[in-house]
């Protein structure tokens, strides 16, 4: 599975949709995010959709890391966001 690439562009909402949609399907997902601006985009998306999940009982956890990707030849830094659900208690 390729990991959800966001941007500062991005719509939380949109990126919140795509994120429990995969975690449904797989049960984790990946995203990358290059920036603050980015990463903040990528940050409310966990937000929402710890709402859209919340309501079946669920709960969502987050887990950070750095990763090196490449852009246009470039070797840059990302941050990968490792998501994943659990059981609330």
């Amino acid at each position: 599975m390729s990991p959800l690439k966001v941007s500062s562009r991005s719509n939380p909402n949109s990126v919140a949709g795509a994120l429990v949609a995969v975690i449904r399907d797989q049960g984790y997902a990946e995203m990358q995010a290059v920036g603050a601006g980015a990463l903040n985009q990528a940050i409310k998306a966990v937000a929402i959709a710890r709402g859209f999940v919340a309501p079946s009982g669920n709960d969502l956890v987050c887990a950070p890391a750095f990763t090196d990707i490449e852009i246009n030849g470039e070797g840059r830094t990302a941050l990968k966001l490792l998501v994943e659900k659990r059981q609330s208690r």
